[in-house]
């Protein structure tokens, strides 16, 4: 009994070592970033023990947050001015100071503008290929992600010593509370400041919901013509509580600011009702929209491929229909 019992140790020892996970948190040194949560539970499908690296000036309070979430074994914390704004380039050193010590064999992060400026960065001095836009998880080994902007969903089997991943955040359930994991400082690292430095960002203010979390979602497209005519758009979103949006078309021709775009290239958002206006339906727009749970569009063209998508479609001017839905509202 002793003998088995050992052995039965050994296996999960084993099994912990092997499958190990490392997810890289994004946060704005306050607030842990939704997408992170999403992450962890893409990491738990692995079944891995999770360590989450929380980097940055000011970490320690999300460390904290970070701490609580379920599922989440360790805490690693590295705090230095030189991580402000948490530039990928900074970043980079310190996960592989991580990757040094802790041998991960999982290195995970969301499929958002950071997760996709580090993982690459990981990837190239680890000599390993990065999986980018994962949907699920199959085993420790295999995993479906998405291709040809979101069009298509291919299953891959990795070999790689380490498999590095950045997961898409509609295609996993946020992780949710109750941990209690040990928080402990992250190894040190040499963090050179030579090759980029931080500028400056400007941060758009508005009342309506994030994209990202909004459950309701109106966007706006080429169709909608001027960024005049894009109050249309706010006036039906405001009626709806929504977040707004738009397509890269819109975005490229002024009528909105870049942070609203929807896309392969702007942000992916799966609300409960996304509502497409003046869309023609790019692939590259639907691969940020496709996971919405109820899609309607609004286009004078019959054969605008969005409708291809659409659970409702009304073939209208839109600048007749939506002055005549906020009025309904």
């Amino acid at each position: 009994m002793l003998t088995l019992r050992t052995a039965q140790r050994a296996r999960l020892s084993t099994t912990s070592r092997v499958n190990n996970t490392l997810v890289i948190a994004e946060h704005d040194d306050a607030k842990l970033a939704s997408i992170t949560f999403n992450a962890i539970t893409a990491a738990s499908k692995i079944g891995a023990d999770i360590s989450v690296l929380v980097t940055g000036a000011a970490a320690s309070k999300v460390a904290e947050q970070v701490s609580k979430i379920n599922g989440v074994k360790r805490v690693l914390i590295a705090q230095d001015d030189k991580l402000k704004n948490n530039l990928p380039e900074r970043v980079t050193p310190v996960v592989l100071a991580s990757q040094k010590q802790f041998n991960f064999k999982h290195i995970v992060a969301g499929a958002s503008a950071f997760g996709r400026g580090l993982i690459p960065r990981v990837a190239a001095n680890l000599e390993s290929s990065p999986i980018s836009d994962v949907t699920a998880v199959h085993s420790a080994d295999t995993f479906s992600r998405t291709m040809y902007a979101g069009n298509v969903v291919v299953k891959v089997q990795s070999s790689a010593p380490v498999k590095l991943l950045t997961v898409r955040g509609t295609a996993f359930e946020p992780a949710k509370e109750g941990g209690s994991a040990a928080i402990e400082n992250c190894p040190s690292s040499e963090i050179s400041t030579a090759s980029c430095e931080f500028l400056g960002q400007e941060l758009s203010k508005s009342a309506r919901p994030d994209l990202a979390t909004a459950k309701i979602v109106v966007s706006g497209g080429r169709g909608v013509k001027s960024a005049d005519n894009f109050k249309l758009i706010y006036d039906l979103a405001d009626k709806l509580g929504a977040g707004v949006g738009a397509s890269r078309a819109a975005v490229d021709a002024g009528y909105c600011p870049n942070d609203m775009q929807v896309g392969q290239t702007g942000k992916i958002v799966a609300p409960e009702l996304y509502i497409a206006v003046g869309i023609s339906g790019a692939i590259q727009h639907l691969a940020g929209m496709k996971d919405s749970k109820v899609i309607v569009a609004i286009n004078k063209d019959p054969d605008a491929p969005i409708f291809q998508v659409a659970d409702i479609g009304l073939k209208a001017d839109l600048f007749k229909a939506l002055p005549e839905m906020t009025a309904a509202l």
